[in-house]
């Protein structure tokens, strides 16, 4: 049996890009649908969580990740999340690769989310405005910038204004105070806090906006009030990740404030070719659920991209 690849950021970073991830998203959307399933065990604080996924024809992926929320107080600090992906060949069910899963995430969410508003969001969109300052609000910033080109201001808010001042000179983002102020002027408002009440109003949106929604992925955690939410055209990644196991849209559902069929497509309509926006003056409203197939996903490009290079590398 040949020796399975780590593939680390060091190896890849470099060739990674928003582009290829968003393509690479759709490609697998327009595969059968994926087996998807989790297992989760905890131990006082900590858990360990395992997603799988299985898309025909395409590949076997199964994340797993530890969450340990008391290593930051340790000394040296350690990664309160750690996790390992390994690929799978659908065919042979030989293993592939094992690549960092911190890795694949960060590409994974960020381009869930990019690919939502590239899908939904009016093209033309010149503010951005995004709602936390940790990890994946960065991500969203180089994100966004990319694939939205006309992008003339990007404003950061969090809860903390001296964390966004810090992350915002950082990223050369202008840092805003009122959160009502910032979200009022946007275009595109993306939303990566870990608050579980909601906070996000409906009167804060302006008319063709897009509202894009990472933070919650527990069942008691949200972010849009139900104002914000039913001022919109809701769509989600994946209907089985984001309905009934996100709080998101699984409160409102149970609380009857909106239905199923209030949620109008998922990225295997729209990534096939089903409309998305209808009117300029529209406001959609996007949940980013995640899910172990856009792992799989993100992580059987990361593993092409690195044969592409080893082999271009051989042939010089």
């Amino acid at each position: 049996m040949k020796e399975i690849p780590f593939i680390s950021e060091t190896q890849i970073g470099e060739l990674l890009n928003w582009s290829g991830v968003i393509e690479a998203l759709v490609a697998a959307h327009q595969k059968p649908q994926a087996q998807i399933d989790d297992i989760l065990f905890k131990s006082g604080n900590n858990s360990l969580l395992t997603r799988a996924a299985w898309i025909k024809n395409h590949g076997i992926a199964v994340k797993t990740a530890t969450i340990f929320p008391e290593n930051g107080t340790c000394s040296p600090d350690l990664p309160t999340v750690q996790s390992l992906v390994t690929l799978f060949d659908d065919k042979s069910g030989a293993p592939q690769a094992i690549i960092d899963g911190n890795l694949v995430t960060k590409w994974k969410t960020a381009g869930d989310s990019v690919l939502g508003a590239k899908l939904l969001a009016k093209p033309e969109s010149r503010v951005l405005t995004i709602l936390g300052a940790g990890k994946v609000a960065q991500s969203m910033i180089d994100a966004y910038r990319e694939i939205f080109p006309k992008l003339e201001t990007i404003y950061l808010w969090n809860h903390r204004f001296e964390k966004a001042v810090q992350v915002a000179a950082d990223k050369d983002v202008i840092p805003i105070e009122n959160i009502a102020n910032a979200v009022q002027d946007a275009d595109i408002v993306s939303s990566a806090t870990t608050t579980t009440a909601p906070f996000i109003q409906g009167e804060w949106l302006k008319e063709g906006c897009h509202l894009d929604l990472i933070g919650a992925f527990r069942p008691d955690m949200r972010e849009a009030h139900d104002s914000a939410i039913l001022r919109g055209t809701i769509f989600v990644d994946s209907y089985r990740t984001a309905l009934h196991d996100i709080g998101e849209l699984g409160i409102p559902l149970a609380n009857g404030v909106i239905s199923k069929c209030d949620v109008v497509d998922d990225f295997y309509g729209l990534c096939c070719g089903n409309p998305g926006r209808q009117r300029a003056s529209e406001i959609t409203v996007f949940k980013n659920g995640g899910g172990a197939h856009l792992d799989l996903a993100v992580a059987t490009h990361i593993k092409n991209l690195l044969d592409e290079e080893n082999l271009r590398a051989s042939n010089r």
